[in-house]
């Protein structure tokens, strides 16, 4: 019952009182949270029914719902990744380059161009690519914005990496959400001690896993998640889109792609053929990584399309 409902129903029960003591005034009222002298008991349950003045936000809400874990930041550093309080480091500056384009289709001058900007999905042609790896930094990095919070969802239901790399419970996540109605989204949700960034792991496997993520159900829930909060990136580790059928699905959800390319091992008609899979209306970034520089390092190169391209595009250095 809501809040107003509830108060309906006490001024409802305080006339009939009334009416009552007015009819029969011998009778001795029986002490009621409804009467118009309300005990000290009863006050703050009336005070409850009241609406409310001011209701808590829903990224307060998935705070105080959520699980919390703790990543290991300092091991995510020794292994090369983003974290917010490293250095200038190469891969930091890197992705930093990368995150403004899909920043500004989401929220900046060219959203208006893309709906539900907000909703990106990183992906390869096969697996072994380094998308896992490319969606965490990613994440990592937009964490790391002022104005901005990020929430990453582990949609490779056949080969679910996110946790592995994070170190975090394997659910419940994505696919207890789409078999279990009873459940929210911030029930999930598992909040972490970087305090902009949220995680919804893929959860327990299911033998259906890849018609449930091809579901009317999960196309809600996308829409849920990219409306529910306006300032909230949202990237889905998708499966590899030469592997299963529910990535090419799930590219036709979001408003833009993150293709991840290994310079030293994905071959090119393998990458052509991907491509062609997706819709070439849409911004899709081409993420070049695993390339050495004379020094050893690995480069995290970005490339993209514009819009209404032939699904082949040109790779900017």
């Amino acid at each position: 019952m809501s809040a107003e409902t509830g108060n309906n129903a006490s001024l409802i029960e305080q006339a009939a009182q009334r009416l009552r003591q007015q009819q029969a005034p011998e009778a001795e009222p029986a002490p009621s949270a409804s009467t118009d002298a309300p005990s000290a008991e009863a006050e703050p349950q009336r005070a409850r029914a009241q609406p409310a003045q001011a209701q808590p936000q829903p990224e307060e809400q998935d705070q105080d719902r959520g699980a919390q874990v703790t990543i290991d930041l300092a091991r995510l550093k020794a292994e090369g990744c983003v974290t917010p309080e490293g250095d200038r480091s190469r891969i930091a500056e890197e992705y930093r380059i990368i995150k403004r384009p899909l920043l500004e289709n989401a929220f900046g001058r060219t959203a208006l161009l893309v709906e539900q900007g907000n909703l990106i999905m990183v992906t390869s042609s096969l697996p072994g690519e380094g998308k896992t790896f490319t969606a965490v930094n990613l994440a990592m990095s937009i964490a790391m914005e002022m104005d901005k919070t990020v929430l990453l969802v582990d949609a490779d239901v056949g080969r679910a990496r996110v946790h592995k790399m994070l170190n975090i419970p394997m659910g419940p996540g994505l696919i207890d959400l789409m078999i279990d109605p009873s459940l929210d989204v911030s029930d999930v949700m598992l909040r972490t001690n970087i305090p902009k960034l949220r995680i919804i792991p893929m959860g327990k496997f299911h033998p259906h896993a890849n018609e449930l993520l091809a579901s009317g159900d999960m196309q809600r829930l996308m829409h849920e998640m990219a409306s529910r909060y306006e300032d909230r990136v949202i990237i889905f580790d998708s499966p590899p889109l030469l592997v299963t059928s529910e990535a090419v699905v799930l590219s036709n959800l979001v408003g833009q792609i993150v293709f991840v390319v290994a310079a030293q091992s994905s071959l090119q008609h393998s990458v052509k053929d991907a491509l062609g899979l997706l819709d070439a209306s849409k911004p899709i970034g081409l993420v070049l990584n695993k390339t050495r520089h004379l020094g050893g390092d690995y480069y995290y190169g970005y490339g993209g399309y514009g819009y209404g391209g032939d699904g082949r595009g040109e790779e900017r250095q």
